[in-house]
């Protein structure tokens, strides 16, 4: 099983449609992409696709920040999950390149309460830059 994160705490996933790998990207709406995937190679099907999960393998593994970014830059409005192993830490991080939602492990919810998420929602305010505005 898994857990969602977003800003309002832990849900259950609400998405029941198939997520297929990219390599087998047919007529679906949910696809996944590996950290090595080029999200380039989805420009002629942001429009068709409701919701792209990105694999963070590994918390120390930020290349899936990086597609975030580039999926939002390139136009996709839709759906954006990062999902593996991401930290309360980086859910900041994960809000500001662009994901909607973080999938994570019950094993890691246990380990990182929803009290700890919580604490980060408040995205916007957890920066360098708002703390010299303020």
């Amino acid at each position: 099983m898994s857990v969602i994160v977003t800003d309002t705490g832990f849900k259950a996933d609400d998405h029941n449609a198939p997520i297929v790998p990219l390599a087998e990207l047919g007529d679906e709406t949910a696809v996944d992409l590996a950290n090595t995937d080029d999200p380039a190679l989805l420009q002629d099907r942001l429009a068709d696709l409701r919701l792209i999960r990105i694999a963070f393998p590994s918390s120390a593994d930020g290349r899936g920040f990086t597609q975030a970014t580039r999926l939002r830059r390139m136009g996709f409005t839709g759906r954006l999950r990062a999902y593996g192993h991401v930290i309360a830490d980086q859910y900041p991080m994960a809000r500001r390149c662009g994901f909607d939602e973080v999938e994570i492990s019950d094993e890691l919810a246990a380990r990182q309460p929803e009290d700890q998420w919580a604490f980060r929602a408040n995205w916007t305010a957890h920066d360098y830059q708002a703390r010299l505005k303020a």
